[in-house]
């Protein structure tokens, strides 16, 4: 029996044992193409919260021929299952977060290089949805899915026990990363030392010093108490979260093109209110954090050009060492991209 094939039985019975499976079939019927869409979020979280304004917007402007049945919090399978069965056919479409997708898809891991975006949301956008976008999309193709947009989900920031006044006070300090050789590269650049750890026991390791730091989004620094084992937060922006929406190429395809614009156009023209929810959400998360009386600073712009300054280079030389002439094609986009939007 082969992987995929286990993976597959495993999401449908995930799918059956939640009820979804049949909530699907039985309403299948009430729409000419109907995409069953599977992700990790909860339904208070922006991630789901766009994607019901989605599904409405596909289905008022297709006349109720497009219906998408979304399904939050893993109730379709984890995400490497949700991936395989897109791929497979056995569910339609999911949103995942790139950085769950590398070991599918090695290129998408661009994204996972810090100071990739501006912080200012309309030049990120110019990027996401330019040419580098489409690029970065495009190389889903091979791998049998079909990426149909790129999605803001917010940005990481860094906390540590220690000072993180300057640059130079990352040397020698221990940060938790993922197991990533471009976030290993991102703090090696920076002359601290990058500890791969899972992200349960990152708690934990920060207070008992196992590791001195780590690097997540407000919103997760905040639900997973990590503020209350860590004194100081600089608001860095240097990691840009991005979510990647992925549907079965055969179902796609079967689409007529004007459906395929419709859902294409929809995807795009929510990100400025996914922009604005979820910043509401990390200022939400931050307000709890700075009554904690945990240190906060935020770096300035010109904090932040020598932090990409000293990060970039590392980090996407350990990308391009690890994609070849497809990760080369894809960072000569993006470097013409961000130059654009800098220059303006």
């Amino acid at each position: 029996m082969t992987h995929l094939y286990k993976v597959a039985r495993a999401a449908v019975a995930c799918a059956i044992t939640s009820g979804a499976f049949f909530a699907a079939v039985s309403t299948a019927s009430a729409a000419d193409f109907t995409a069953q869409i599977g992700h990790l979020e909860s339904t208070a979280q922006s991630r789901h919260i766009m994607l019901e304004k989605v599904a409405e917007l596909v289905k008022e402007r297709t006349d109720g021929a497009v219906e998408f049945q979304i399904y939050p919090q893993g109730q379709l399978g984890n995400q490497r299952e949700m991936t395989e069965g897109v791929q497979l056919g056995i569910i339609q479409g999911t949103v995942s977060p790139a950085g769950f997708l590398g070991g599918f898809n090695p290129a998408v891991s661009v994204l996972d290089i810090p100071y990739l975006m501006p912080k200012d949301a309309e030049k990120a956008q110019k990027i996401r949805g330019g040419e580098f976008g489409e690029a970065l999309l495009a190389t889903f193709d091979s791998r049998g899915v079909k990426g149909v947009a790129l999605w803001p989900n917010g940005w990481k920031h860094m906390t540590s026990n220690k000072p993180l006044e300057s640059v130079d006070d990352f040397q020698g300090q221990k940060f938790r990363v993922m197991d990533s050789k471009i976030l290993i590269g991102q703090f090696t650049a920076l002359g601290a030392s990058a500890i791969v750890l899972p992200f349960n026991e990152v708690y934990t390791s920060l207070q008992t010093g196992i590791v001195d730091g780590q690097e997540n989004p407000l919103d997760t620094i905040q639900r997973m108490k990590f503020f209350e084992v860590q004194d100081n937060l600089v608001l860095t922006n240097h990691g840009a979260f991005e979510d990647v929406v992925l549907f079965n190429q055969a179902w796609w395809a079967a689409l007529p093109a004007e459906y395929q614009t419709v859902i294409s156009e929809a995807f795009e023209e929510v990100i400025p209110e996914l922009v604005a929810h979820k910043t509401a959400a990390a200022e939400d998360a931050l307000k709890v954090i700075k009554d904690s009386g945990t240190t906060v600073r935020e770096l300035d712009d010109a904090k932040r050009a020598q932090m990409r300054e000293v990060m970039y280079p590392t980090a996407r030389d350990a990308y391009l060492s690890a994609t070849g002439e497809e990760g080369q094609k894809l960072i000569a986009i993006y470097e013409k991209a961000f130059a654009d939007v800098s220059a303006n």
